[in-house]
């Protein structure tokens, strides 16, 4: 019985209400395609359950789910709370764009609302040590490119920062940084599957057919961390529902996406010096546009539930068990160490005295 996240690699909490299925403090379940999630409190995406595990606890949350009187729901998904504060999530026969919109718009939601709380703390941080540093009467040239560089570093990230380690079969474990994502395409393979030309610390090497598409389910996520409103969620469900499934827009995507994420060959020279870093973020993976980036991370979600309810156990128990390594590291949610550092030779140094 699986604990963790499979994206994220946190915690996953514990009910006891489900005694067959003690995982998880939110869970989504669809009795008439029997199928059972734990929702991550942390990522908000949905953890498909093995199957053997999943059957007698959907049971379970049926009855549970009708007998409490703290729900809500419409005709087709519905909210229930249980005692121990669990919470069930029913899901009826709902048309996909309503599913999908439901689902989604929830988890890239609230990451957007996080990585803005985290941009707009950080940019508050970094102007009150500017503005006491002035203060102090301390000269400003040798600080300026400082602060100037951690505030490009809040809004697209550090392009040093590593957000994946990723076990690949080919390459062993590698380091990719957020700049790497700006060299990193997408194209059509020679089986007409999607093709990840991947590049990564010390390397570049291309995937294709699923190795292709579970590395970029790790990745696709770092480049959407900023996750997107309802509208931007449905513009992604309808680039998925113009071509009437996930496996289709994969093929569609493979065609498209080397026209926005292929780098032209001035930012090939420039990559290995500053003019490569610092445009990293509208290139490669970040040139997709915004409905295609959020429509791929759905499919890529999709297509590894739909290969694991045709049979394919096996893929997902390993997904799992490798979940420490593979997983992407987390955006941490302190200052970038450059901003630290100076804060604290400004305090220890020059007496700077910061009201917080």
């Amino acid at each position: 019985m699986y604990a963790t996240c499979l994206f994220c690699n946190e915690h996953l909490g514990k009910n006891e209400s489900i005694d067959l299925f003690p995982v998880g403090t939110r869970l989504a379940f669809d009795g008439a395609r029997g199928r059972l999630w734990v929702v991550c409190p942390k990522c908000e995406r949905w953890n498909l359950t093995p199957l053997e595990e999943r059957l007698d606890a959907i049971e379970q949350s049926e009855k549970l789910y009708r007998d409490t009187r703290k729900r809500v729901a419409t005709d087709n998904i519905g909210l229930a709370k249980l005692r121990d504060g669990t919470t069930l999530v029913r899901i009826g026969e709902p048309l996909r764009p309503e599913f999908a919109a439901w689902r989604y718009g929830d988890q890239f939601g609230r990451r957007r609302r996080r990585q803005l709380l985290y941009v707009a703390g950080g940019a508050a941080a970094v102007s009150s040590v500017f503005i006491g540093a002035a203060a102090a009467g301390l000269s400003m040239g040798a600080f300026a490119w400082m602060f100037a560089q951690s505030g490009r570093n809040l809004i697209r990230g550090d392009p040093e920062k590593v957000v994946a380690k990723i076990r690949t079969e080919e390459a062993g474990l590698v380091q990719v940084r957020r700049r790497h994502l700006g060299g990193t395409s997408l194209s059509r393979g020679d089986d007409g599957r999607l093709a990840l030309n991947l590049r990564f610390k010390g390397g570049e090497r291309e995937f294709t057919g699923r190795e292709a598409e579970r590395i970029a389910s790790i990745l696709i996520p770092k480049v959407n961390r900023y996750g997107g409103n309802q509208q931007a969620v449905r513009q992604a469900v309808e680039e998925i529902e113009s071509v009437g499934s996930t496996e289709a827009y994969m093929e569609l995507l493979a065609n498209l996406a080397p026209s926005y994420t292929t780098p032209n060959a001035s930012r090939r020279r420039g990559w290995r010096g500053t003019g490569g870093q610092s445009n990293f973020h509208k290139q490669g993976l970040f040139g997709l546009p915004g409905p295609h980036r959020l429509a791929l991370e759905m499919a890529l979600h999709e297509e590894a539930e739909r290969r694991a309810m045709q049979g394919e156990l096996r893929e997902l128990e390993l997904a799992w068990q490798d979940a420490e390594e593979v997983a992407a590291i987390s955006d941490s949610l302190t200052l970038p160490e450059s901003v630290t550092t100076a804060f604290e030779k400004l305090k220890k140094g020059q007496g700077l005295r910061v009201k917080g």
